[in-house]
């Protein structure tokens, strides 16, 4: 079992940056795939981001791809999410995920509570 917990979201303008970080627990997150999503009110979850077991891979949404990266430091159990130039429409509760680098969040096995980011305009 892996509980998965976000940090690192809060109010930014538009333009500025945010690091999200997702710790695991319960087991090492090591070899194991995992994901970005975010929700915004009123819409569905979406995919932001995913890196393969060991890094080797990212997969990007068309929306963030050249602003957001992802990145794991296994020793620290932990998966980032860098944003830069943020937009108001980047705003929304981010969860984190693993067991998968798809796409649909039904392939993720744990799921974090999520993290608000909010981006003034």
């Amino acid at each position: 079992q892996v509980q998965l917990v976000e940090s690192g979201g809060g109010l930014v303008q538009t333009g500025g940056s945010l690091r999200l970080s997702c710790a695991a627990s319960g087991r090492s997150f090591s070899y194991i795939a995992s994901g970005w999503f975010r929700q915004a009110p009123g819409k569905e979850r979406e995919f932001v981001a995913a890196i393969n077991w060991n890094g080797a891979k990212t997969y990007y949404a068309d929306s963030v791809k050249g602003r957001f990266t992802i990145s794991r430091e296994d020793a620290k159990n932990t998966v980032y999410l860098q944003m830069n130039s943020l937009k108001p429409e980047d705003a929304a509760l981010y969860y984190c995920a693993a067991g998968s680098t798809g796409t649909d969040p039904r392939d993720y096995n744990y799921w974090g509570q999520g993290t608000q980011v909010t981006v003034s305009s």
